[in-house]
């Protein structure tokens, strides 16, 4: 669990990407308390210089030898592997990992939380991952939860249609 601080160092993997460069801008919405923030992509966008809260981050190239010292939070929203590489080693390490991805979203020991839903469920991190549900997912489950509460919904049935920004920032811009 997260030990509260006056500010975080946080860490984005996949910072470059659509979801990565989301984060970064509801970190600045939010004025997230940062003391510190790392940013790793690909070999392919190390060296680029994003911008958060005011200051300018250069982009680190995400390795085996990355170190993740002294790192609260790490935001991981990248690949499936590394996904499972990196969230799992530094849950491990008592990093708060939130992904994005599949990976973790049925592991009975990674709560699925949508905070406005069921933000209970962070009290039993045991890995020290938090999965988040899809992009579609989350809209749809905080509609209906105060529609549950006032109605008592026992069953949804649901049709999406995916936009192409779920595959990524190169989809996006072709």
């Amino acid at each position: 669990m997260l030990k509260k601080k006056q500010a975080y160092t946080v860490a984005i993997l996949g910072a470059t990407g659509a979801v990565g460069k989301e984060s970064l801008e509801i970190l600045e919405e939010r004025n997230f308390p940062i003391e510190t923030l790392r940013l790793f992509s690909s070999k392919r966008s190390a060296g680029d210089v994003l911008s958060c809260q005011g200051k300018e981050y250069k982009v680190e190239e995400l390795t085996e030898a990355s170190s993740f010292a002294g790192v609260d939070i790490a935001f991981v929203s990248a690949t499936d592997t590394i996904s499972r590489d990196y969230g799992a080693r530094l849950g491990a390490a008592g990093v708060v990992v939130i992904d994005d991805s599949a990976v973790f979203r049925m592991d009975p020991d990674v709560p699925l939380v949508v905070p406005e839903v069921n933000a209970a469920a962070l009290r039993s991190m045991k890995r020290g991952i938090v999965a988040i549900p899809n992009c579609t997912t989350t809209p749809l489950v905080m509609a209906l939860k105060p529609l549950r509460a006032i109605a008592g919904i026992k069953r949804v049935g649901v049709t999406t249609f995916q936009s192409v920004s779920g595959t990524g920032s190169a989809a996006m811009d072709e």
